[in-house]
């Protein structure tokens, strides 16, 4: 007596994306599925990916107006055994209601009825995603419509809050604990994360120039040309074995891309910048001025810290990022 062949079960596939990789960009997998789905859902007329999904695989069934219990149903009724069903997700909040409903139902149904359910990736965020968040934020608090005072700043407006922000990052450092998970640690990105803004900021206000503009994207396609040239000995075939060799090419390098006569050129009286060796002695600014018997460097500790407050209070500042501060490019401004 031979046995009855089993029959194939029902699949559901949740296909998640990311709204930071370019519309129609799917993994191989995720276009073999949609490819061979039965029916494709998703909760919204407007979803982005459904012009492209249609291209490659047919009309995409909307579900505007469903609950996700309404939409459960759907999911499951279509779902029958042999059939593919893939629910293009999008709304956070509303696909794990859809989740929740659909673990409800089947809960309920016979173990012969169960569908399988599958969440499929169909694109990631790489490393560094969440700064097109940023990009995106900017150009709406820039733009008609968004912030009053966001829009009337100036790179000369806002000088004092890169500063600022920079200082405030360094106190951080100096003051906290960054190394320890917990208050210390969260303060640094916290203030890391003001000073990116100043960046974003200004870079933002540069792609308005009408004669010279430039983005942020040609910001960071500066220094990412910067960094491979000044590591030869990563990009390229230079020797050099120790962070010693790193900081003596790093300095050689720069002094010839600013076409100095020498390494201690244009280094005196001021705060030691990135780089290799800036440990004090270094051939950084702050080593180059001990190294030429000049003075250079910030003030010790409690002065530096002093300073810093006194000159938060003359200025009328406030912690806790940036904002509009009584100042005398923004006197009158109030806080949004």
């Amino acid at each position: 007596m031979t046995e009855a062949p089993s029959q194939e079960t029902g699949r559901i596939v949740f296909l998640a994306t990311s709204p930071r990789v370019a519309l129609g960009l799917l993994s191989w997998p995720a276009w073999e599925t949609l490819r061979a789905a039965d029916v494709v859902f998703a909760g919204d007329a407007e979803h982005p990916h459904i012009p492209y999904v249609e291209q490659a695989t047919g009309a995409v069934v909307a579900l505007p107006d469903h609950s996700p219990a309404m939409a459960a149903e759907r999911l499951l009724e279509a779902a029958t055994p042999a059939r593919t069903v893939v629910w293009l997700a999008e709304d956070e909040e509303y696909d794990e209601e859809l989740a929740v409903a659909l673990g409800n139902r089947l809960v309920q149904a016979p173990a012969s009825a169960l569908p399988e359910l599958e969440v499929l990736p169909g694109s990631y965020d790489l490393p560094g995603a969440r700064l097109l968040d940023l990009v995106d934020v900017m150009n709406r608090l820039r733009s008609p419509g968004g912030c009053p005072w966001d829009a009337e700043q100036t790179h000369a407006s806002l000088a004092e809050y890169l500063l600022e922000e920079a200082f405030e990052a360094v106190e951080t450092i100096e003051d906290g604990d960054p190394l320890t998970p917990g208050p210390g640690r969260d303060a640094l990105r916290e203030e890391l994360g003001d000073v990116l803004l100043q960046v974003m900021f200004h870079s933002r206000i540069a792609e308005e120039h009408e004669d010279d503009p430039f983005s942020v994207d040609d910001v960071a396609d500066g220094i990412v040309a910067k960094l491979i040239r000044r590591h030869p000995h990563v990009f390229a075939d230079a020797d050099a074995p120790t962070a010693a060799h790193v900081a003596a090419n790093w300095d050689v390098i720069k002094a010839g891309e600013k076409q100095r006569e020498s390494v201690t050129e244009g280094g005196a009286g001021r705060p030691a910048g990135p780089g290799p060796g800036r440990e004090a002695g270094g051939p950084g600014p702050q080593g180059r001025a001990r190294g030429a018997g000049r003075t250079g460097g910030r003030a010790p500790g409690n002065e530096r810290r002093a300073g810093r407050t006194a000159a938060r209070h003359s200025r009328g500042g406030v912690r806790g990022g940036l904002g509009p501060r009584e100042s005398s490019a923004n006197r009158g401004a109030t806080v949004p």
